[in-house]
């Protein structure tokens, strides 16, 4: 009779092991979702496009990133810098690190430089409205929303390299003025206009929070963990 019963509890037990609903794999740790290593800034620096340049536009990526448990990485800004004498130009794409980078939800943007530009295959990113999220996993404000904020500051153009030309016209002095000239910026909804590049879409109206919120802006940028 023992045996009978010793037998019947093995054969429910692997029964159960065996049911769909249950894994033998259970208790064991789950895969945690990749770190966070690319967000869209919830907030602008307060005053227009003028950063302090591209120390003073890490700098708030940084403390962004650092209130939303992330500061123990290094981050940069996706901005391009223009050559304006001593000082040299500088590409967004060349200060990002090598990837792959991840939005706040664990979600893949892009696996490398060459993919979130398209170098070897167009729009092989996923910089959209959906996974384009700001640091503390919130959707941005795009097209259809009251205010539309989706212009993100790049002074790049599609491939990521600075556009060659007066800083004034093309990254608001190097991100260092509110006043002269204006800047590129691109659409992280990718909507908006013929061109809905997601880091060259068009020209701001300025370089003051007011012109930037013309034009559907707020001063936000896009920012990457470089490592």
């Amino acid at each position: 009779m023992r045996k009978t019963l010793g037998l019947s509890a093995a054969l429910v037990l692997a029964a159960v092991l065996m049911s769909p609903g249950v894994s033998s794999s259970q208790g064991q740790a789950q895969m945690p979702a990749q770190p966070m290593s690319f967000f869209v800034t919830s907030v602008g620096g307060g005053d227009g496009a003028n950063f302090g340049g591209l120390t003073g536009a890490d700098a708030h990526c940084q403390k962004l990133a650092a209130a939303a448990g992330a500061g123990n990485r290094t981050w940069h800004a996706y901005l391009s810098q223009s050559q304006a004498g001593d000082v040299p130009a500088v590409n967004a794409r060349d200060r990002i690190g090598t990837g792959p980078w991840y939005n706040a939800k664990g979600q893949l943007i892009a696996a490398n430089v060459q993919d979130l530009h398209g170098d070897i295959e167009r729009d092989r990113n996923n910089v959209r409205k959906p996974t384009a999220l700001n640091e503390k996993g919130g959707m941005v404000n795009g097209v259809g929303d009251m205010p539309n904020q989706h212009d993100i500051l790049t002074g790049s153009d599609s491939t990521g390299r600075v556009l060659i030309g007066n800083p004034a016209i093309v990254t608001c002095g190097n991100w260092t003025s509110n006043a002269m000239g204006n800047a590129i910026v691109g659409h992280h909804d990718r909507l908006g206009g013929a061109n809905s590049s997601w880091n060259a879409a068009h020209s701001t109206a300025g370089c003051s929070q007011e012109a930037l919120v013309k034009t559907g802006g707020a001063g936000f940028l896009y920012c990457f963990a470089v490592n």
